[in-house]
């Protein structure tokens, strides 16, 4: 089975355009997605330790690998936590995600944030009394990047990149050590399409890949896919909502990683409808004067207490990101 457009990286390898993300897939949930998305011609999938549930993923890929697609057939990214930032913990980190998926190479490690916590036995080093995280103030986004960059040395990673930096950060890691990101994995969708930075990215050959294209399921929000305009256009496409959210960040050039458990809807997140240029512009107008990200760490609980994107909600932060 056909797995779809791909997309150069700066290294010279592809990305497939479409893949399936794991982010809040439940327990004993996200083998069976996995499972269900490879035989169904996905060949791109999106991981992190954070998630948590990468031995099932694992179990998942030594179902489909060899007998139903080789290892070189799939594009596997995964992430470099925070509580990992320090140098002499990056490679010990790749290697715990590497022991989990029973994988010997990723073909795509990215800083999972530009922030770094406190190291220790802990993901999420909570001080209980303020109600937040532990940062770590001292290790620089530089620090981390050149240990990243060491990587590729070992055979062990393909290529290198973060995620949710913004501009001045992927700027300040290009100036310090001259090594451009092949990827940053962002939030992107019609609520935030992040157009300053799509087109930064594009100009620096830095593939963009949007998470949450399908916008976020909160409670009390209304969803992307109920929206009327996504809703009329997916009637007219004889689509679904969902496939026409994802055709928008198709439109845009870059790589979507929609995430489902469920197998109808993996199934047909997969098969691509184009857009018109009319089509797209109607979808792009919901954004007018309406922006929304969903994914803003000092809103967490615990929260982060540090400042990433510079935005509004994020003024009562007090740590600001180390660059270099």
């Amino acid at each position: 089975m056909s797995s779809g457009k791909a997309l150069p990286l700066n290294t010279g390898k592809i990305i497939p355009q479409i893949g399936l993300g794991t982010w809040l897939s439940k327990p004993n949930e996200v083998e069976n997605a996995v499972e269900i998305a490879v035989r169904n011609g996905y060949r791109h999938l999106d991981l992190a330790r954070i998630y948590q549930n990468q031995d099932e993923v694992g179990r998942a890929l030594k179902k489909v690998i060899p007998s139903v697609v080789s290892r070189e057939e799939l594009f596997i990214t995964s992430k470099l936590w925070n509580s990992c930032h320090q140098p002499q913990l990056v490679e010990a980190a790749l290697d715990e995600t590497l022991q989990q998926l029973g994988l010997t190479y990723l073909d795509l490690y990215l800083i999972h944030w530009p922030v770094a916590f406190k190291p220790g036995k802990t993901l999420l080093p909570v001080n209980e009394a303020a109600g937040e995280l532990e940062l770590d103030t001292e290790t620089s986004l530089v620090d981390t990047w050149k240990a990243m960059m060491k990587l590729r040395e070992t055979g062990k990673v393909k290529a290198i990149g973060v995620s949710n930096f913004t501009i001045s950060q992927l700027q300040g890691i290009i100036d310090a050590t001259g090594v451009v990101p092949a990827a940053n994995q962002v939030e992107a969708h019609p609520l935030l399409p992040q157009d300053d930075l799509v087109a930064y990215c594009a100009a620096k050959s830095i593939h963009l890949t949007a998470y949450s294209p399908l916008g976020n399921n909160l409670v009390g929000v209304p969803m992307l896919t109920e929206h009327p305009v996504v809703q009329t256009v997916a009637k007219s496409l004889d689509a679904t909502p969902a496939q026409v959210l994802i055709a928008w960040g198709v439109y845009r050039g870059y790589s979507v990683i929609p995430k489902s458990v469920h197998e109808g809807r993996i199934i047909s997140n997969f098969k691509q409808v184009e857009l018109s240029k009319e089509d797209y512009e109607k979808v792009t107008a919901i954004g007018h004067g309406n922006s929304r990200r969903y994914n803003t760490p000092v809103t967490y609980k615990p929260k982060w207490n540090i400042k990433i994107f510079d935005e509004d909600v994020e003024k009562r932060a007090v740590a600001t990101v180390k660059i270099a």
